[in-house]
């Protein structure tokens, strides 16, 4: 029987994802999943959901639930981990106050000064969690969805001894979309993704040999439908000649191009920016009503009428397009899992970026290991903003390792869009406001002010 560790599980949508398709495998048909999380209520409703798609599958598996990690962890052989360290209501200071300097940002989870600072907070409790892992169980693998996550998976890799590496679905989210885009099969494409997360790019895309940025580019310059669902990527790809993971919302924030005056705003990232409207703060007003409203949408799912249809049945214990899964089970020695994972960059998987910056790269999973994959340079054309990215993230990393506020305003002083608006001594004030209002959230620091 696999053990099976969700840390952070009253993150409920996602946990009941994951645990479901985590079912599907005949290795974990049966397995222990073990729920965390330091909310009792929301750890609550996320056993019951699970519970319920134990009893509509039929599967042997077991669920409990608990506040202490350190009870949950004991043996485990996976653990994943969804966690925000500081609530929605500490969060919004990270987009308020670059606001008030005249940084506009639309989600501020992975770089750039809101993400820095959630760096800061939440790298001392990844830590923590990770001493846990070496001392409990030290052969799990260790599977972090937590943002910011370069930043996070990189503190994580070079101080301890976990098996650690972090998951984004923006790589094959994106790879379906230009499957799509394209008219072919999504199922029959080869491509080569690498680069840094949020910043990596298909340095391959092919269906059947024939290699598809052609077709691509074609349909972005001629298709109006086709350029207006992600006018941030779509410019970037006509620039640049290769395709970048992650919506337009997001991508907005790493650049100098597109969120530097409110013109741009209002043409690049308001109406052509796919599922994420780039406008102010919009992840933080879809985080306040999911909180708003977290308890209903859980009752809705639980009483859905669906559980009586067996074909609605099928399709919610159905799998879906998480990686975790399938590298959970190719760890427990069942079928090699080729995956993109955030790894060190030390073995220079990537020549042409740092080599102690944290890297999206292909990865295969096998028994009780992870084996990243050699890419090479990336194109050139590329290398200038995805390495500056990498700078400034593992700039970020020594500033919550060491307590030094002076990296943390290195960092964000290089940070393009932040760069792109404020003087350095604009930039010097914006941060002490933020290290003032973070005080009580970052142990690690002795001093708040550059």
């Amino acid at each position: 029987m696999a053990k099976l560790v969700f840390i952070g599980a009253g993150s409920l949508g996602f946990t009941r994802e994951l645990v479901r398709d985590c079912l599907t495998f005949p290795s974990m048909r049966d397995a222990h999943f073990a729920l965390v999380d330091i909310h009792p209520g929301r750890l609550a409703m996320s056993q019951q959901a699970c519970q319920k798609l134990v009893d509509a599958g039929n599967y042997p598996a077991r669920i409990t639930a608990t506040t202490d990690r350190r009870k949950a962890l004991k043996d485990a052989d996976a653990v994943m981990i969804t966690i925000l360290c500081g609530n929605v209501d500490v969060w919004q200071y990270d987009i308020t106050i670059p606001k008030k300097y005249g940084v506009d940002i639309n989600v501020g989870d992975t770089r750039g000064p809101s993400g820095i600072f959630r760096a800061l907070r939440t790298i001392p409790e990844m830590l923590a969690i990770c001493r846990d892992i070496e001392r409990l169980c030290p052969n799990a693998v260790v599977l972090n969805y937590t943002n910011p996550m370069a930043m996070l998976c990189q503190a994580m890799q070079k101080t301890t001894q976990a098996h650690v590496t972090g998951l984004c679905h923006s790589v094959q989210g994106t790879a379906v979309m230009l499957a799509s885009w394209a008219g072919v099969p999504y199922k029959e494409v080869d491509y080569v993704c690498a680069g840094i997360n949020h910043l990596a790019w298909y340095t391959k895309f092919e269906h059947r040999r024939r290699d598809l940025y052609p077709v691509l580019r074609e349909k972005v310059r001629t298709d109006r439908k086709i350029y207006n669902t992600e006018q941030v990527r779509n410019e970037l790809f006509l620039a640049f000649d290769y395709y970048v993971t992650e919506s337009s919302g997001h991508n907005s924030e790493y650049s100098w191009w597109f969120r530097k005056r409110p013109d741009l705003i209002r043409k690049y990232c308001t109406t052509g920016t796919g599922w994420n409207p780039g406008r102010h703060a919009y992840i933080l007003n879809e985080y306040r009503a999911r909180v708003r409203d977290w308890e209903k949408r859980f009752r809705q799912w639980l009483n859905s009428p669906e559980w009586q249809d067996p074909v609605q049945v099928a399709k919610k214990l159905a799998r879906g397009h998480e990686y975790a899964a399938s590298i959970v089970n190719a760890w427990l020695g069942n079928e090699l899992f080729r995956f993109n994972g955030n790894v060190l960059n030390t073995g220079r998987m990537i020549t042409n970026l740092p080599q102690d910056c944290c890297v999206e790269v292909p990865v295969l999973a096998s028994r009780g290991a992870m084996n990243p994959m050699y890419v090479g340079d990336l194109p050139r054309q590329v290398v200038p903003i995805t390495s500056l990215s990498a700078t400034c993230e593992t700039l970020a990393v020594e500033a919550a390792l060491t307590g030094n506020p002076r990296l943390v305003y290195q960092a964000v002083a290089s940070d393009p869009l932040t760069a792109a608006i404020l003087s350095l001594a604009e930039i010097r004030d914006m941060v002490n406001a933020m290290l003032r209002q973070n005080r009580g959230h970052l142990p690690q620091f002795k001093h708040f002010t550059v």
